[in-house]
C-alpha cells in the first residue's frame, strides 16, 4: 500500500497500537501493558478483538502481544499470544511510503484445520481485514 505522507509519519502511526482500533475491523482497542508507552522488542500490549456475521457478534477475546522486532522507519512485527506473528515494512519513495502488512502462523491441525480453515476460511477473513486496516490508515493520514 502506497501512502502519501512521509515515512516517519507513517511509521509512527503504524506503531502506535493505541490506535488499531481505528483502523482493524476486527482488533477494536489496544493498550500498552504496565508502564510501556511505545514500541520497542519485548514490550507487551493488549488488544481487544471481535468477530461478526454481519450484525452478529459471533466472538469476542483479548490478546496479549510481545513486539519481536521494531527498526525506526523500516519495520514493526509483532507475536499476537505466540502463535500469529504480524509484520509491517517501510519504504520511502517519492515522498510516499510503500507499507507492507504480513502475517504468519503455524498450519492449522485437527478440529481447527477444518473449523478455521475450512469453515471460516480464517486465511482469506485475515488478508480481507489487512486490506482494510491498510486502506483506513491510508484515508488516516491522507485527508
Amino acid at each position: 500500500m502506497t501512502i502519501a505522507a512521509p515515512i516517519g509519519d507513517v511509521f509512527a502511526a503504524v506503531t502506535d497500537v493505541t490506535r488499531v482500533g481505528e483502523w482493524s475491523p476486527e482488533c477494536v482497542a489496544c493498550r500498552w501493558v504496565g508502564d510501556v508507552t511505545g514500541p520497542a522488542v519485548g514490550a507487551q500490549f493488549e488488544g481487544d478483538n471481535i468477530a461478526k456475521l454481519g450484525p452478529i457478534t459471533l466472538k469476542r477475546w483479548t490478546t496479549t502481544s510481545e513486539v519481536t522486532d521494531v527498526e525506526p522507519n523500516s519495520s514493526f512485527e509483532f507475536s499476537a499470544e505466540g502463535y500469529t506473528t504480524w509484520r509491517y515494512e517501510f519504504t520511502e519513495r517519492d515522498a510516499a511510503t510503500i507499507v507492507t502488512e504480513s502475517f504468519s502462523y503455524p498450519p492449522y491441525t485437527g478440529w481447527q484445520k477444518w473449523v478455521y480453515g475450512r469453515l471460516l476460511n480464517r486465511q482469506k477473513a485475515m488478508v480481507t481485514g489487512m486490506q482494510a486496516t491498510l486502506d483506513r490508515i491510508k484515508q488516516s493520514l491522507e485527508g
